[in-house]
């Protein structure tokens, strides 16, 4: 029997399974069909005309593993580079929409990630689960190459560039599994002089205006948890200005109906600060209640700013508490979105536990006292860490030129 499909002929017969006509120069190919039909009893012969499988037990089902092997990793002809180069190279969002971007579920499938491992977000991008570092924790190690500190050239070739450059060079000329990590774009750059950061030419990631414009929300997460922390800062002032002890701690610890007052996980890490060990909050002395409720910021000392994503230079110094329902006012300012503090610590946590100790831990400002003011101080580490949860998800896209070392088209039928 014969079964003739896009890329190969696969014949069948007492002598076993021969797959011949496979594009001559992909031993890439040769190399996985070898590795995915090891598994069965048989030999296999690699040769020039293609890849010969004897098997003692010669029958409809081993033929069938071979062609559903073979089918289920070879069905991206459609994606493979077909790059025409144009000189002079045209603009970034010329060549970005030039280049036919696959499926986000066959990039995952290539680099290796499972299923349930990618979230997506559209066609074209994807979220990766952090479980997958936990999968291949026992793996072997890859090369880790560092691109960074460079000025770019007159004509914009930078660190992005130069590294999507150098993946595609490995990947899509090499043959390597390449994977680039590049930060997300801020908006402010990328409606200013300087543009995207997507890369730029025929080395970019597509699409361009997918990678430059929101992506996948990790920046708006980040203003969002930066702007929570810095409207709590001027509340906490506000009410501690206005209210006496005795009204502060029954805001914080509010008794239920039958009296009894518990205290919240966050507020526990509050009063270990203060070297106070008790559980139960009717056991606070006068003084005790007062240090716990009381944080006494003092205003000139406040380091935390409010952030947007836009270069937008007259909020650079603003005062805030001029509405006639405040009680004081106070000279800050916005910076750009990625300045903020939470971007270092997304940048370098290594799991959602690990952000959320890290959030807990930023420090705002200093009491009266000379005492560092931090989130948990605050009581809203917890909720900073909820809103960066997807953010601290690698986002998967691809880059412009590619090749699919062993992914091309195959239809069949049995």
């Amino acid at each position: 029997m014969q079964y003739e499909v896009a890329s190969c002929t696969i014949q069948y017969s007492i002598f076993g399974i021969v797959i011949s006509s496979v594009r001559e120069n992909d031993l890439i190919l040769r190399k996985r069909l070898t590795t995915q039909i090891w598994d069965h009893p048989s030999a296999i012969v690699v040769a020039p005309s293609g890849i010969q499988v004897s098997s003692e037990n010669h029958n409809e089902k081993l033929l069938f593993i071979v062609i559903v092997s073979i089918s289920s990793d070879l069905e991206m002809s459609a994606f493979r580079s077909k790059i025409v180069f144009r000189d002079p190279v045209p603009s970034d969002i010329e060549v970005s929409q030039s280049i036919e971007a696959a499926p986000i579920h066959l990039i995952a499938q290539e680099v290796g990630l499972q299923p349930d491992e990618v979230l997506p977000y559209g066609a074209n991008k994807a979220k990766v689960c952090l479980s997958v570092r936990d999968r291949l924790a026992d793996g072997p190690d890859g090369n880790y190459v560092v691109v960074t500190g460079i000025n770019p050239t007159p004509l914009g070739e930078g660190k992005s560039t130069t590294t999507i450059g150098l993946a595609q060079a490995l990947g899509a000329h090499l043959n390597k599994k390449t994977i680039a990590c590049i930060r997300q774009p801020s908006q402010g750059p990328t409606f200013g002089i300087k543009g995207g950061a997507a890369g730029g030419g025929y080395a970019q990631v597509i699409p361009m205006e997918e990678f430059n414009l929101h992506l996948t929300g990790d920046i708006h997460a980040i203003g969002a948890a930066n702007n929570l922390l810095a409207s709590a800062i001027e509340t906490r002032m506000f009410h501690e200005s206005q209210q006496s002890d005795k009204s502060l701690f029954n805001r914080l610890c509010p008794a239920d109906k039958d009296g009894n007052r518990k205290f919240a996980a966050i507020m526990l890490k509050r009063l270990a600060k203060l070297g106070i060990a008790k559980t139960d909050p009717n056991d606070l002395t006068e003084e005790e209640r007062s240090q716990f409720v009381r944080l006494d910021i003092d205003p000139t000392t406040i380091t935390w700013q409010r952030v947007l994503d836009v270069c937008d230079r007259f909020l650079r110094g603003i005062t805030t508490g001029i509405a006639k329902t405040e009680k004081f006012e106070r000279q800050t300012g916005f910076d750009i979105t990625v300045a903020s503090e939470i971007m270092a610590v997304l940048a370098l946590t290594t799991s959602l536990r690990d952000m959320r100790e890290e959030l807990g831990n930023m420090v705002i400002g200093m009491s009266k006292n000379g005492n560092p003011i931090t989130a948990v101080d605050l009581g809203v580490g917890g909720a900073l860490c909820v809103l960066m949860k997807d953010a601290i998800m690698p986002t998967l896209m691809q880059v412009s030129d590619k090749f699919f070392s062993d992914l091309f088209s195959m239809n069949f039928c049995i």
